[in-house]
């Protein structure tokens, strides 16, 4: 079993929650999720099944695009709502020509300083688990890109948000210095996944459904379609792909020459299925086999 699929994960539960709840479905069948969900939000969570899981780290790359609620004047330690209250401030009087000039603030590339609670690591300890201990740490901040940021007063203490972000983004960290641009303090309120690259959450499957129809097939989406971004070249000949899969590389020497290091593409097996992911390296770029998938 190899693919996509393209799941809508529900509030309560964790991502990992969701493999343990498909386990039974999946069977030995290897499988990853697409960028953690947090068990309070909800929507769109790619699982890559089976040789899909080879190409996951191209796919991670992908900006995302979320919605959700900041409830302004109460900040929680872990930044949603699922967290100890730690501060309270008042709220200023707000009006939608505030938040948007606000919202323009904070829209394009710009450095963000990731949550204590989270799952980055320091020597090997995720953070999240320092923080429960009450132990926190200097983290680096890290450069992102917030595509597009559209917030509306829904109350006085409430802001609806939509935004486009780059992979790295903690929507709860931009929540928190959106509201101290604003002169309070936030956590959020809701959270939910919409898109992340080419995926999109109305193609989604709800996690309900996959459990009430164990015997239906999985809605896979074949490895290509996913990757359909990349440049994709036939394989040389039958030969020529079982020479690679012997370790050889001298058929990619036939393939067009890249036109930069660090470009990646497909090459294809004669059905039309990603067999390899290939890609230019060197002073004088030349293709290299970096993944590769077992035939069809």
């Amino acid at each position: 079993m190899t693919g996509i699929v393209l799941l809508d994960k529900p509030e309560g539960t964790s991502s990992a929650g969701v493999l343990r709840a498909l386990k039974p479905r999946l069977g030995r069948t290897k499988v990853g999720h697409l960028g953690t969900l947090d068990p309070f939000a909800s929507g769109l969570l790619p699982l890559c099944l089976g040789e899909a899981t080879k190409v996951a780290r191209y796919l991670l790359l992908e900006d995302k695009a979320y919605t959700g609620t900041i409830r302004l004047g109460t900040a929680t330690d872990t930044l949603d709502r699922t967290g100890r209250c730690i501060e309270t401030a008042a709220v200023p009087r707000l009006d939608q020509a505030t938040i948007g000039a606000a919202a323009a603030r904070f829209t394009g590339r710009q450095r963000q300083v990731p949550p204590m609670y989270s799952a980055l690591k320091r020597d090997g300890v995720p953070l999240y688990k320092l923080a429960r201990r009450g132990i926190e740490v200097e983290r680096a901040a890290r450069e992102i890109d917030v595509m597009r940021l559209d917030l509306v007063l829904r109350e006085p203490d409430a802001i609806d948000f939509e935004v486009a972000c780059s992979k790295g983004t903690y929507v709860r960290v931009l929540a928190a210095d959106l509201a101290a641009a604003l002169g309070t303090v936030a956590h959020l309120e809701a959270l939910r996944r919409t898109r992340v690259g080419a995926f999109r959450i109305e193609d989604a499957t709800a996690l309900g459904t996959l459990l009430q129809a164990p015997d239906a097939p999985l809605p896979l989406l074949p490895v290509r379609a996913a990757l359909a971004g990349y440049a994709a070249f036939e394989a040389p000949s039958p030969d020529g792909l079982a020479r690679l899969r012997r370790g050889q590389q001298d058929p990619l020497e036939r393939l067009p020459a890249p036109r930069a290091a660090g470009e990646t593409a497909l090459l294809l097996d004669c059905g039309g299925n990603v067999a390899a992911v290939i890609e230019a390296a060197g002073e004088r770029p030349a293709w290299r086999l970096v993944r590769l998938l077992a035939p069809s």
